[in-house]
C-alpha cells in the first residue's frame, strides 16, 4: 500500500527517498582524540544506508576542541576533517542516501581538560566543572567557528546542516534562563538569550545555501525553565531567519526527572509544527513503522528520527515497511534474503 513514510520529502532541492532519517547520536569513537572519523564510523553509517535510511545525520560534531563533550568527540574544527568525511559521504550517497552533519559545541557539558566555556558560570551540576562565563569576544568566536564548520561541511559534502541547540550544551545554554543569568545583550530577555543562536544561524546562512535544522529541547521540565509555548516562539523566530525545519526533542539543560514512554516528544514536534507553521522531526522512542506512519498520516511531524532502534536494527526501514505491508528495494547482492 501507498505509506507517508516511504514517500520521498524534498527541501531546498534535495530529496530524501523516505522519510526516515538516522537521528545524530554521539558514539564517543574517535579514538585518537583528534575529531577524526574511524573505521567504525564508517561501518556504524554505511551500513545504515544499505539498510536503506532516507537521510543520516552524523552525530554532534565539535566546531572548536573545547566544545567536544568528550575527547573522544567527532570534530569539524579543522580542515584536516574534511577529507574523512567526504570520503563517508560519498560511500554513503552510493546506496541512495543523503547526509547531514549536527554541528555542535558542548558548553558547560563538556568534560576535558582544561577551561570549559559558557553563557554564565554555572556548573551543570554538583559534580561538574564550574565553567566561565563568555567574553563578548568568545561568543564572537565562537560564531565564525560555526560558520567556518559549514564552510567544511559544505567542502565535505553534506547535503543538509544542523545547528544543535538542544540537550543542554552551549546554544541551549544561551537560551534557557536556568543556565544564563547574563545582563548584557546576550541575557535577560527572551530575545537577548535567542541573539547567540540568532547570530549563528545568520553566519551558517551567509555560507551555506542548502538545508538548515535546528535541533531544540522543547521543555526544560522544570517550572522555572522553558516549555512548548517558548519554543514555538523561538521556531517562529527560527523559520523567519530562513530555518527550513525544527528537529523537536527535550530535557537536559538541567538534572531533572523525564516522564519518558513511546513517543514521548512527539506531542512537541506537533505544537511547533502547528504553532510555527514549520516543517518539523519527530524523534525520541520511535520503534516501528506503524507508529511513524501515525505520526506523518496525522500531520505530526513532516520526517521520522530513529535513534536508539537504529542501534539495535541497521535495517530497520526493512522491518518498518514489512509492518506497514509494503516493499523496499533491497540492495542488489541481499536480494535472495529480503
Amino acid at each position: 500500500m501507498a505509506t507517508k513514510l516511504f514517500s520521498p520529502w524534498t527541501i531546498k532541492g534535495v530529496t530524501l527517498k523516505n522519510r526516515i532519517v538516522m537521528s545524530p547520536m554521539c558514539m564517543y569513537s574517535s579514538y585518537d582524540r583528534d575529531g577524526k572519523l574511524q573505521p567504525f564510523h564508517f561501518v556504524h553509517y554505511i551500513s545504515r544506508a544499505q539498510g536503506q535510511a532516507g537521510l543520516i545525520m552524523v552525530e554532534a560534531s565539535a566546531v572548536s576542541p573545547e566544545g567536544r563533550i568528550s575527547e573522544l568527540d567527532l570534530g569539524i574544527w579543522s580542515d584536516e576533517h574534511i577529507e574523512g568525511f567526504a570520503s563517508l559521504n560519498e560511500q554513503i550517497k552510493a546506496y541512495g542516501t543523503k547526509t547531514a552533519i549536527q554541528l555542535a559545541h558542548a558548553g558547560r557539558k563538556a568534560e576535558l581538560e582544561g577551561d570549559i566555556i559558557a553563557p554564565s558560570s554555572i556548573p551543570f551540576d554538583e559534580n561538574s566543572k564550574t565553567p566561565i562565563e563568555m567574553s563578548t569576544a568568545q561568543i564572537n568566536e565562537t560564531v565564525q567557528a560555526f560558520q567556518a564548520a559549514a564552510v567544511r561541511a559544505k567542502k565535505a559534502g553534506f547535503d543538509i546542516i544542523e545547528i544543535h541547540a538542544a540537550h543542554g550544551y552551549l546554544i541551549n545554554e544561551f537560551l534557557s534562563p536556568l543556565a544564563n543569568k547574563r545582563t548584557d545583550e546576550y541575557g535577560g530577555s527572551p530575545e537577548n538569550r535567542y541573539r547567540f543562536l540568532k547570530e549563528i544561524v545568520d553566519a551558517v546562512n551567509e555560507v551555506w545555501d542548502g538545508p538548515l535544522f535546528v535541533r531544540v529541547s522543547a521543555s526544560d521540565y522544570t517550572t522555572k525553565g522553558l516549555d512548548i509555548a517558548d519554543y514555538i516562539g523561538i521556531a517562529t523566530w527560527l523559520k523567519e531567519q530562513g530555518v527550513d525545519l525544527i528537529d523537536v526533542s527535550s530535557g537536559a539543560v538541567v538534572q531533572t526527572r523525564i516522564h519518558t514512554f513511546p513517543g514521548y516528544q512527539v506531542t512537541f514536534a506537533e505544537k511547533i509544527k502547528e504553532g510555527a507553521g514549520i516543517q518539523t522531526g519527530a524523534v525520541g522512542l520511535i520503534t516501528s513503522g506503524i507508529q511513524a506512519e501515525e505520526i506523518l498520516q496525522n500531520d505530526r511531524a513532516d520526517l521520522i528520527f530513529i535513534g536508539r532502534e537504529f542501534l539495535r536494527n541497521p535495517y530497520f526501514p526493512k522491518t518498518a515497511a514489512e509492518e506497514l505491508r509494503t516493499t523496499i528495494e533491497p540492495l542488489r547482492q541481499y536480494d535472495r534474503a529480503w
